[in-house]
């Protein structure tokens, strides 16, 4: 049974129930501790004078009540239960007390010189430990983890405790280690400190003849490191000696060094930064160039494709005007011998033969009209197709250069010579001078067609360098789109992911026909259910629709039920913001069924330019580094 409790009326495990009572009435609020954040009074104290204490103060006290022969043992209990209590759950809450002072401020706390001599690591000493034989003839004492664990109770905050053994056994002697920093060394003087406070220093060991049972304390000086003892050998071997100012001396020192070393590697940072702004600056100037290339060159296609479709309309307005006046010598032939037949039949032709011969005529008449006609439906057909041709033409010519326009022209012309020759053909007969200008005509065709041949070998050169550099500005506007990709939502440039679904009108439906804690579960629900029907390849709500000129275009198909019922049953802004999303995968992924990530402005809700691109991520580097100076 502890010595502690030897008086006591109770038995021991009474008290440590009434012990461990008093600490659940502290930890669940019952009994009071703190006055404020950094002021604590004693609970069970409170029928005296009530006093302020520190945490420190708090905690020494209660040690030393609870370790106290003069107290009774239900006091001494109930201060064990609050220091108990008070080490384990108000050393956070107090923590400004004990952070760590320098040199300086440690020096005002005590009368040590700064050129004093004492042992680092902060090393004190123990004396007068109470040792007795045991049953081998050897001296034993208290274990050093018992004595580490009272100090610490009393906020010294001892690393180590190591009993000094000889072969006798126990000295009587301990060497208690501290941190090697300055709170260490505040440590290592509160210790000393304490116990000269109650005369049990180093002075007080060696003066007093009968020492007692209490211990005494101080802390290791270069007597003690030089002394011909079990403590002089071991602070020899673990220590060494240093003054208060040359430890400062020396952590300035390493203060000053890490300084320069961090000076050196700001300096060695900041060339690379530079190097690296040149190369950026190099690149965007480069890429502004090529943009502006890029813009002449899309200036002075356009031109030649506004060129050649005027000169398809002229070339096609031309064949249309000898067209008509072809058919019309034709019907008025037609009717010249309509009439001569009627004048023959109501003077009942007075000779066979000249019967005959206009019966002839007519129906060579009839066969021309006939071979004209199948002459134009194939010049017509002739024309639809070209019109295809120069339709596909007009979507591919921004991806070649001048010598697909070259191309195109000579092809339109060598139809337009044979058109002319399938007319030719059906008035060869009658007229000498159309089948001179037929063989002429086939003529210049042939040397039109090798001219298109070596246009042809040109355009593919061209349409090879073209490639090359559409895939380095693919590349990139990936680069660029995979830089942006975490950007500000907010910003004018940005990326948007194509044939993603906006949720917030779903978010706006859900709040008005559900109830609020329904609202942000179905709303999201709803959302993910329609992104699953935009990635099924067998919902295709698009009809075809073809305009005026021929051309076809995809729109989606209002007429969908899926749709119309979504329309019905959520509002119209759920439903465009379906129909966006279904528009824009249809159109940059229409196979995979996934979002792609696309360069955006949303200012003007349109497909970014590169160089705009570019610019933004040039404007963002700005404000970082205006920022970054700021």
């Amino acid at each position: 049974m502890p010595r502690n409790f030897e008086k006591s009326d109770l038995s021991w495990s009474e008290l440590k129930d009434y012990e461990y009572k008093k600490y659940n009435q502290l930890k669940k609020g019952d009994l009071e501790v703190e006055v404020s954040e950094t002021a604590y009074r004693c609970p069970f104290c409170r029928g005296k004078k009530e006093t302020d204490y520190s945490y420190k103060e708090l905690l020494q006290h209660a040690s030393d009540v609870g370790r106290s022969r003069s107290r009774g043992a239900r006091e001494k209990a109930q201060h064990l239960a609050l220091e108990k209590y008070v080490s384990k759950y108000l050393v956070v809450k107090d923590r400004s007390q004990l952070e760590p002072g320098t040199s300086s401020e440690c020096l005002k706390i005590t009368d040590h010189q700064p050129d004093q001599l004492l042992v680092y690591p902060w090393v004190g000493i123990v004396a007068n430990i109470k040792t007795q034989r045991g049953e081998d003839g050897r001296y034993v004492g208290e274990s050093g983890s018992k004595l580490r664990d009272e100090f610490r109770s009393k906020g010294f905050n001892p690393l180590k405790v190591h009993p000094l053994w000889s072969r006798r056994g126990h000295s009587g002697f301990v060497v208690v280690e501290f941190n090697k920093d300055w709170a260490g060394f505040k440590d290592a003087i509160m210790f000393e400190k304490s116990f000269e406070v109650d005369h049990h220093g180093k002075k007080d060991f060696y003066a007093v003849k009968n020492l007692g049972d209490k211990l005494y304390g101080w802390i290791a000086r270069d007597d003690d490191y030089n002394s011909k003892s079990l403590i002089g050998d071991h602070l020899r071997k673990n220590g060494d000696l240093k003054t208060v100012s040359g430890k400062e001396a020396e952590d300035q020192r390493k203060t000053s060094t890490l300084v320069t070393n961090l000076t050196r590697t700001l300096e060695v940072k900041d060339m690379r930064y530079k190097e690296m702004e040149m190369k950026y600056l190099e690149t965007s100037t480069y890429l502004d160039l090529t943009m502006e290339q890029m813009d002449e060159m899309n200036k002075s296609r356009n031109e030649e494709i506004r060129k050649m479709q005027q000169s398809a309309h002229d070339c096609f307005q031309k064949i249309y005007l000898e067209h008509d006046k072809a058919t019309s010598q034709l019907e008025a032939r037609k009717k010249q011998l309509e009439e001569r037949e009627k004048q023959l039949q109501y003077r009942e032709a007075k000779n066979e033969t000249e019967r005959k011969k206009l019966h002839s005529e007519k129906i060579m008449n009839e066969r021309a009209t006939l071979e004209q006609k199948k002459a134009d439906e194939k010049v017509w057909r002739l024309a639809q197709v070209h019109k295809e041709e120069k339709e596909k033409l007009r979507r591919k010519i921004i991806e070649l250069q001048k010598g697909l326009d070259a191309k195109q022209a000579l092809e339109l012309e060598i139809e337009q010579k044979r058109g002319t020759i399938q007319v030719m053909k059906h008035m060869r007969e009658e007229n000498v001078e159309v089948q001179e200008k037929m063989d002429a005509i086939i003529k210049e065709i042939k040397e039109k067609e090798e001219e298109m041949d070596a246009v042809e070998v040109l355009n593919q050169s061209l349409i090879v360098r073209e490639r090359k550099s559409n895939d380095e500005l693919q590349e990139a506007r990936k680069e660029l789109i995979n830089s942006l990709k975490e950007g500000r939502t907010r910003a004018t440039i940005g990326v948007k992911r194509m044939g993603e679904i906006d949720n917030r009108p779903f978010l706006a439906a859900a709040k008005a026909k559900f109830p609020a804690e329904e609202a942000d579960e179905k709303g999201p629900e709803l959302c993910s259910l329609w992104e699953e029907y935009l990635r099924d390849p067998n919902w295709h709500p698009f009809k075809i629709l073809v305009d005026k000129e021929g051309n076809c275009k995809e729109i989606i198909d209002v007429e969908d039920q899926k749709l119309k019922s979504l329309k019905n049953e959520y509002g119209e802004q759920v439903h465009n913001a379906v129909a966006l999303a279904q528009s824009e995968m249809n159109q940059y992924n229409p196979s995979g069924r996934y979002t792609i990530p696309e360069l955006w402005n949303f200012m003007e809700n349109r497909k970014a330019t590169l160089k705009e691109g570019a610019m933004h991520l040039l404007t963002l580097w700005r404000v970082n580094e205006e920022r970054k100076r700021n």
